[in-house]
């Protein structure tokens, strides 16, 4: 069984995930970490639950979800990956951020690529990787079959979904995302967001306006 704790992270409160098992090994998902007392608070976490690190994975290119690759990666020693189609977006990410008057350094290059369809194993769980552009051209989701979840990123949260007037962004290709790639998902399946409290798929289903 996969462990999922939040943390919320920047002035865009953006939620970061860490995704671990039995063993101890762990996944970072859009790490956000932007200061000193962020750093702080997560590296205790990992520290008190003996967490082994493993990768980060990024669900999109924004620069709210990207603040905290370079210090995870010199931290931890491990590798970063994104999906290729936002690579610009994290090339750009100094510049998106000072748009917004939130200031980064330039994270660094990708150390792979994750691709739709990919299977990514922890422990006994695994994630598998769903393209799913339109809020940004590369955003993907991680979804665990076993444990029933979703880290949906940017692409879907209760009651609303992505922005698509950021470059690269598409109102009817992220529709289509979330109805090929997330509402096709079982109603109980919970659903992680990039932004705000978690939900269910059923939940979205029925209520969320946008769909």
């Amino acid at each position: 069984m996969m462990n999922i704790e939040q943390f919320v992270f920047n002035p865009f409160r953006v939620n970061c995930y860490v995704l671990y098992g039995q063993s101890g090994d762990c996944i970072i998902v859009d790490p956000s970490i932007s200061d000193k007392s962020e750093q702080d608070l997560f590296t205790r976490f990992i520290e008190n639950k003996s967490l082994r690190p493993l990768m980060i994975i990024n669900t999109h290119g924004h620069v709210d979800h990207v603040a905290g690759i370079e210090f995870l990666k010199d931290k931890y020693a491990i590798k970063a990956g994104i999906h290729r189609d936002d690579l610009f977006l994290l090339n750009n990410a100094v510049e998106q951020g000072l748009f917004f008057g939130f200031r980064i350094k330039k994270p660094p290059s990708p150390d792979f690529y994750v691709e739709h369809n990919q299977i990514v194993s922890l422990t006994d769980s695994k994630l598998e990787i769903r393209h799913a552009p339109g809020h940004s051209p590369g955003s993907v989701i991680l979804y665990s079959r076993s444990d029933n979840f979703v880290i949906t990123g940017d692409v879907l949260f209760e009651g609303s979904i992505g922005r698509t007037d950021l470059p690269g962004g598409d109102y009817n290709t992220l529709l289509n995302s979330i109805k090929m790639e997330i509402l096709s998902m079982p109603d109980e399946t919970k659903v992680y967001p990039g932004h705000g409290p978690s939900t269910t798929v059923g939940d979205e289903r029925r209520k969320n306006p946008f769909l």
